[in-house]
Parts: C-alpha cells; structure tokens; sequence
C-alpha cells in the first residue's frame, strides 16, 4: 500500500473503532502512535510528546474550563424556574407564548452555559411538561425544547468556536463577532416558526389560561428584573469585554465565572456541595477536551506525514468543482458527518481536512467556521446519533415517544438549512460585525464565500502545515510553536 492509502485506512480505522464504542481520544492517539510507527519508526515517541507539550500550553484553551465553570454554577444556580416564568408571562400575549418564552430561555440560558445536555435536560424537566398541560402539540413541544437547548453551541460564549479557534489557527474574538448575528438569526427563525404555526392552526400552541393573561404589568416587571436582567448583564459583561477588545477570551471567561458565583450566592443557591461538583464536572469535561487535541494533533500529523490530504486533493481535481460546489460539497459532507459522529470529533478530525482547501477556493477561514458552525447544530438534532433528543426522552413524561421527539425536530433541522443558505447568500451576516469592530476583513486575504470557475487544484494548492498547526499568519490564540530552544524532531525522508 502507498502512504496515501494508508492514511485513509486510518480513518477507516478510526471510523469502525469508535462504531465499537471505544473513547474517541485515545483512540485517536493509539491509532496515530500505531500508524506513526509504521511510518517514522520511534520519531513518532517525540511528535507525540511534542504534540501534547504544544496542546497543553495553548493559551486559548484556558477559557474553557473557566467557561465551562461559568455554566455549571449558573446552572445549578436554580435561577431557571424563575427565568422561564418571567419570559412567560412577558411573552403572554404572543401566538404560541409558552413556546416563545421556552425558545427565549433556551437562548439565553444555553448562551450563559454553553453545555447542550444540561439545557436540553433541564428545560425539558420545566418547560415541556408546561406546554403539554397547556395542551401543546407533543411534537412542537419537544422540537421547541431540544432544538432551542442547541443554540448555545453557536451563540457565544461557545466552545464549539474556541476549538475551531485553535484547530484552524482562527481569531476567537473575531469567531465570537462573527457568531453573534448567525446565532440570532437562527433563534429569529425558530421563532418565526413556533408563531407562524400558532397563527395558522391555534390548536397546537393554545393560549396561556386566564391567570396568566391577567397578571398585572408590574408584577412582570418585577419577575424580569430580579431573574431575567441578572443572567441578562453577567452574559452581556462577558460578551461585551471580547467582543469591545476589554478583556481577552480568557479573562473575560474568569470575570463570568467570578460573576456565576457572584450569581449563586445572591439567589442563596450557592453551597461547597454545588461548588465541589461543578469542579469536578469542569475537570472532567476539560481534561476531554485536552486529551482529544492531544489525540487529533497526534493523528492529525501521522495523517499528513503518510500524504493522506493527497487524496482528498486528487478527489477535488478529478471533479474539477467550482467554489460554491467545493462549498455545497463540504457542507453536505459535515451535514452527513453529523449523522453518526458528534461536534467534537468532526471539528477536530473532519474539518483540518478541508482547511488546506480554502485558501485555494477564496474562502475566508472565518466564515467557513461560522458556516461549520450553524450547520453542526442538526448533528443533536439528527439521529441515529441525536443527544437532543436522547436528552429530552430520559426526563421526558412517558407518553411522549422518541418518534414523536423526532418528528418535532425535522421542522428546526429544516431552519437550520434555512439559515445556512441565507449566510450563504449574504456573508455580511456573518463578516459585517467582524469588519465593523476589528477591521481587515478577511483573515486569509480572500474573500468570504468562493469565487466559481476556479481550476483544478495545483500541486502546490495542499498546505498540508494545516494538518500539524495552523500556519503563519494565524491569530496570536492559535496553538503555539515549539519555543526556540526545543529541539524538532527529526523526520525520516519519505523516500
């Protein structure tokens, strides 16, 4: 076998190991040190250590456990009951209010949290048994639940973009900006959705019951500003000192988790038993996260060194697509990805792949990561592999099926595809807020979305330096080089 079709039996590999259930991250590193030994003999010892070395002293990937903290403590904060009722009875008088107010506070919340499960749990413990005995149509119920819970994985303070960050060499603040108006457009939409449904057939979204209706104005003053405003200025504070260049990501992240605290203790919900299980559950996911880049840059390097992108690149010349088919093309394939794979693994595995092809079909970096980025919400909405919905029918009231949670989902996967298109169409959604705050456009020097008609791909078209860290020219928050004084390992010729 050539050193190209190795490299794509390591992915086949990859793909069976983790159909058998084995843990993602270190299977990536055993496979990248199984392969690595095949092809560089005892060398790939010292990449993996060097690999790790640059993984663990990446600056950018301190503000995920802090921002992972940050949403634990919120989320045992308690303050969500009173959120939902607030939003409600603001919302009283909309078509389809209950469904409004659960989207607004999925939003909200999953924004101050970020961690899609713990969103999609809670809400549905809270919210959908509300809508099902205001007597909600099952299906828009759930749909409402699990698709709004999968809004913090776009809207920022979110994850999602701080390893995108880091795999593609990207600005995270200019991620965060970027970010910001794609995730309200998709909150706009769902809305949209749940309004439009309750207009067309009342039945399915029924009005609040008179108790409701009747509340007085200040009393839902009051519910907002002692639940709502609170969650309302931490997330704000947070968003404002990166997006305004105040603080970085980092120090913005401590200040929101400083402020969670802050938060806990102020609705006495703080206690050392909370406090010592967010600890545990941020380290927990933290060490995760490390170890999976630690794998991926391992993997990711072995798959470089055995010429692996070469395929993928004669693949694209034989096509001979234009940029909107390159991008069509990859999306559908992150959007197929989704199916049996979730977000982590595609952002660290699949998407390096198609990053050497960028520059080459004009596309900024950025914008791809924010396409990337809307267009992974459906892999928790889209089964076999939909957490959303497994999320949703643990705590879920018995009646409710998985066939039916399903059913409500395909409508807000439907909005998804809606919103992917429309940034397509207008990259400004995405760019202008980049542009406006920071300047410079374009990171790479090309242009947000592909020009057509392009040629095929040139040997020198590949920047296979993609696959080991981002190049030159990446955002001061990409992985770090090895310092001066460290010794490179030494790589036998290919020949």
């Amino acid at each position: 076998m050539t050193d190209p079709q190795v490299g794509i039996l390591m992915l086949v590999v990859f793909l069976f190991a983790i159909g058998l259930g084995f843990p993602i991250a270190f299977t990536l590193m055993a496979i990248g040190v199984g392969f690595g030994y095949y092809a560089m003999g005892n060398h790939i010892f010292e990449l993996f250590v060097q690999r790790t070395f640059s993984v663990m002293a990446n600056d950018v990937l301190i503000s995920v456990p802090l921002f992972l903290f940050m949403g634990y403590i919120v989320e045992r904060a308690n303050i969500l009951d009173r959120l939902f009722l607030s939003i409600e009875l603001a919302a009283k008088n909309l078509p389809g209010s209950l469904a409004v107010a659960t989207l607004i506070t999925c939003a909200l919340f999953a924004t101050a949290t970020g961690i899609v499960g713990a969103v999609v749990t809670l809400m549905s413990l809270l919210a959908l048994p509300a809508m099902l005995r205001a007597g909600y149509d099952p299906k828009l119920a759930a749909g409402v639940v699990c698709a709004g819970g999968c809004l913090g994985i776009l809207i920022p303070p979110s994850v999602l973009l701080i390893l995108y960050g880091a795999t593609a060499g990207v600005s995270v603040v200019k991620l965060y900006a970027g970010a910001f108006l794609p995730g309200l457009l998709l909150a706009g939409l769902y809305l949209a959705y749940v309004v439009g449904r309750a207009v067309i057939n009342p039945s399915v979204a029924p009005k609040p019951p008179k108790e409701i209706l009747d509340v007085p104005f200040s009393k839902v003053i009051w519910a907002l500003a002692t639940s709502f405003l609170p969650l309302a200025a931490l997330i704000v504070t947070v968003l404002g000192a990166i997006l305004f260049g105040l603080a970085t990501p980092t120090e913005a992240a401590a200040v929101g988790a400083a402020g969670s605290v802050v938060l806990a203790i102020a609705y006495r919900s703080f206690s050392l038993a909370k406090l010592t299980e967010s600890v545990y559950l941020t380290a927990r996911s933290s060490a995760m996260v490390c170890w999976l880049f630690v794998g991926s840059a391992t993997f990711s390097a072995v798959f470089a060194y055995l010429n692996g992108h070469e395929v993928v690149k004669d693949l694209i010349d034989y096509l001979d697509l234009s940029g909107t088919q390159f991008m069509i093309l990859a999306q559908f394939i992150i959007f197929l990805l989704g199916w049996p794979l979730e977000w982590t693994e595609i952002i660290v595995i699949f998407v390096p792949i198609f990053l050497p092809l960028l520059q080459h079909y004009g596309v900024d970096p950025l914008f791809f990561g924010i396409l990337v980025a809307l267009n992974l919400q459906t892999s928790f909405l889209t089964p076999p592999v939909a957490m959303a919905a497994f999320y949703c029918k643990g705590v879920a009231p018995k009646s409710l099926s998985i066939e039916q949670i399903f059913k409500g989902i395909y409508p807000f996967v439907g909005m998804v595809l809606i919103a992917m298109v429309l940034l397509y169409m207008f990259p400004d959604i995405a760019l202008w807020l980049p542009d406006a705050l920071y300047g410079g456009g374009a990171e790479s020097g090309a242009g947000a979305i592909p020009a057509d008609g392009l040629p095929p791909l040139d040997e020198g078209g590949s920047a296979s330096t993609l696959f080991d860290a981002p190049g030159e020219g990446a955002e001061s928050d990409a992985v770090p080089e090895p310092a001066e004084d460290e010794e490179e390992v030494p790589l036998p010729d290919e020949d």
